[in-house]
């Protein structure tokens, strides 16, 4: 996993899919800006920017549940990232395995 220049300055944000790398099933979306980016490159464990508490967060820290990094790809428009994750445990806060679980009729 090659560091990408993606950032235009410290304050942007990316947008992270997480999908698992065995099943291919969408697990979450999370956001990144360049030090949740590097430390999830140094560290190979998904790490986030929470907009709501304004603050580096790492998936799983709370409840154990979390994300090992597997791959890390890149949209064309450079502007969101496609992580393939090894979970350890549910993605979702909820319990449930993915944040996808309700459908929308």
């Amino acid at each position: 996993m090659d560091q990408v220049p993606i950032f235009a300055n410290s304050e942007s944000l990316i947008a992270a899919i997480l999908q698992d790398h065995a099943t291919g099933q969408v697990l979450m979306l999370g956001w990144m800006n360049q030090e949740a980016y590097e430390r999830t490159l140094a560290t190979k464990r998904v790490t986030f920017w929470s907009r709501s508490r304004n603050q580096i967060w790492i998936k799983g820290e709370s409840s154990g549940n979390y994300q090992d990094v597997v791959s890390i790809e890149i949209d064309c428009d450079r502007d969101a990232l496609l992580i393939k994750v090894k979970s350890h445990g549910p993605a979702c806060h909820t319990g449930e395995q993915s944040c996808f679980h309700e459908s929308i009729d």
